[in-house]
């Protein structure tokens, strides 16, 4: 398994006791949609190794309480804190109207309903505080922040983007 073909999930925190069980911190818009899993990918330097649980389950905090196969020791499961888990992006349910994930609208053509077509989105930003569409247009970046209310249409069939941006934006980047 590849990590372009995966999302993350969260990381692992911290040991829970002394026979290898571990804490999950979980990075996920549902956490209990993750309560019965029966294994992940764990990134260990790169690569993407599979682990099977013996137990999962969701704590009060949000936490996952869960113990691998195979990890019965405090020093085994040292070794795997910190490490980032990974589901297939088959695992993710299809997305409808304007609502996407991030990676599924990478490739799209951006067209502004005053501007015409922007350019194709490069990569969506998720560092700043405020998500952001970077679109390639020719050898200029345009950037525009991801707002449900500039949002139109998301045309999936045709791999478009419709967008109602606010007055100028766009000219900052391309005038």
């Amino acid at each position: 398994m590849k990590l372009k073909d995966c999302y993350f999930i969260g990381h692992i925190s911290r040991k829970h006791g002394f026979k290898g069980d571990l804490l999950i911190k979980l990075d996920v818009d549902d956490p209990s949609r993750y309560k019965n899993l029966e294994s992940v990918f764990i990134d260990r330097k790169g690569r993407l190794v599979p682990f099977f649980m013996s137990s999962c389950k969701l704590t009060q905090k949000g936490f996952l309480h869960i113990h691998f196969e195979g990890i019965d020791t405090e020093a085994e499961a040292d070794k795997l804190c910190k490490c980032g888990l990974y589901l297939p992006l088959t695992f993710l349910p299809p997305m409808e109207g304007n609502k996407f994930y991030y990676h599924e609208i990478e490739g799209f053509k951006v067209i502004d309903r005053s501007y015409g077509e922007i350019g194709i989105i490069k990569e969506v930003v998720n560092q700043a505080v405020q998500p952001l569409f970077a679109i390639e247009n020719g050898d200029k970046e345009v950037l525009i922040p991801i707002v449900d209310s500039i949002i139109d249409e998301l045309d999936r069939e045709n791999e478009s983007l419709y967008l109602t941006c606010p007055e100028g934006l766009i000219e900052v980047y391309l005038d």
